[in-house]
């Protein structure tokens, strides 16, 4: 019954999310473009509930070449991310697309964030119980994003913030979640 009453309210908000993206897209996307030259949108595999992998999208905040080596951790002051690409991180509007993963059934608007498999590869070693998060579908939001944990943070510590919402979720959790997402977590100093 949770579960369904959880999906239910994924499906509205990401529906709702998507209609007030839809003025906002066209000035995103013709900042994006005059900025730096390549797709407005940029997708990523990443690895959600019970280690599926879907490919999550975001507006591009990089130079479109910005990982022909290979992957690695965005670093504060990287060079990299372009100018709007820097605000876009800031205001976490970089992520609104991922409403689209959200409507689709891939994530949830609220839970642990969804990581990219080469990273996960190396955490699932490094962190104790860090495949545990992977019990519920990831999210663009979570309780470790509402405590700081974004950027260049304490991955342990992540990881017991998802951990813990996992062990207390509730739909009344998801609702705080959102709202101190909105009122607390919209633009914070980690976000590069």
């Amino acid at each position: 019954l949770f579960r369904i009453a959880k999906r239910l309210m994924d499906i509205a908000l990401a529906g709702l999310g998507l209609v007030m993206l839809f003025p906002l897209s066209p000035l995103i996307a013709l900042l994006i473009v005059l900025e730096s030259p390549g797709p407005v949108f940029y997708t990523q595999e990443r690895l959600g509930r019970g280690g599926r992998r879907f490919r999550v999208w975001k507006f591009r905040s990089m130079r479109a070449d910005a990982e022909k080596e290979k992957a690695v951790w965005a670093e504060e002051d990287d060079p990299r991310v372009t100018r709007i690409g820097y605000w876009l991180r800031k205001t976490h509007l970089d992520e609104l697309p991922q409403f689209w993963n959200v409507l689709k059934g891939d994530m949830s608007v609220v839970g642990p964030r969804p990581e990219r498999p080469v990273f996960v590869h190396e955490l699932k070693d490094e962190i104790p119980s860090y495949m545990q998060k992977h019990m519920v579908k990831g999210g663009i939001t979570g309780w470790a994003q509402i405590h700081g944990g974004r950027g260049d943070t304490d991955l342990v510590q992540r990881i017991q913030h998802d951990l813990h919402y996992i062990e207390n979720w509730s739909i009344w959790l998801d609702l705080k979640i959102i709202f101190l997402t909105v009122f607390k977590g919209l633009v914070h100093k980690n976000a590069y």
